[in-house]
């Protein structure tokens, strides 16, 4: 639990953005896929907006196609430089024009089913602790196959919600294993939700903060942020979204819609 008391509620402004790229490696064009009549990228959008803290949503496109499909659906879009290397980079560039918004959250494309509640969560985090510049989610980890799993990354946190560290390797990693650790209450173990909100001038200056060691080991972005110092506030959520990355997990999502 997150102790808003350091510094009382402060209502943000706050505005969502979407990094899409036409390009996908393991999933190709993955965005644009719409066997449940509507593309991956128009759930995503649609989910998103049902959050109730933002003050809008808008996509940032690296390409025309991805641009095209938006206008097509009504949402909002930003074009971005497709040599962008991240989609942070990309969100950042967007944020650049919002000058009146405090906190940007980058919410993944490829996240169709995102909580809105999950979105006002990260949000609301900010606005009950000004002293962090950055929030994410994570979720309770309940299978041993998903603590060892390096696709999976888990996050430590201490009484306050901040951010320890974020690792591929299990943490804490147990001395003594036993099966009744992926059963305690409260979880022992924690899978990170790559959703993330920041405050806007941070996520400007995030760019240009050097690439620490512990970064380039994991290849975990976050870590750059709490090498250089600053705090990462992490809120707790019942269950993590299922990302598409891979054709079985458009395959499950699309039998989810059609309830099957």
């Amino acid at each position: 639990m997150v102790d808003g008391s350091q510094g009382g509620t402060v209502p943000c402004r706050s505005w969502m953005v979407i990094p899409a790229r036409l390009a996908s490696t393991r999933l190709p064009r993955k965005l644009l896929l719409r066997e449940t009549g509507k593309t991956v990228l128009q759930h995503t959008y649609e989910s998103a907006s049902r959050a109730r803290k933002p003050l809008g949503i808008c996509v940032a496109a690296d390409h025309e196609e991805i641009a095209a499909a938006v206008r097509a659906f009504g949402g909002q879009v930003r074009m971005t430089n497709p040599a962008a290397a991240t989609g942070t980079d990309r969100v950042a560039e967007v944020a650049r024009d919002l000058v009146d918004i405090d906190v940007i959250v980058n919410v993944q494309g490829d996240e169709p089913e995102v909580a809105g509640a999950a979105i006002d969560l990260a949000v609301q985090l900010l606005e009950d602790n000004p002293q962090a510049v950055m929030s994410t989610l994570a979720t309770p980890i309940r299978s041993r196959e998903r603590l060892s799993d390096p696709a999976c990354v888990k996050v430590v946190f201490d009484q306050q919600g901040r951010a320890l560290y974020f690792s591929r390797s299990p943490i804490p990693h147990a001395r003594d294993w036993d099966d009744s650790l992926l059963t305690a209450d409260p979880p022992n173990f924690h899978q990170h939700i790559g959703l993330y909100a920041y405050r806007r001038d941070f996520l400007l200056q995030l760019a240009g903060l050097p690439r620490s060691s512990l970064e380039r080991v994991e290849n975990l972005e976050q870590l750059r942020v709490l090498a250089a110092g600053y705090t990462i506030l992490v809120g707790v959520v019942a269950r993590a979204t299922i990302g598409i990355d891979t054709p079985e997990d458009y395959r499950a999502f699309v039998r989810r819609q059609s309830g099957c």
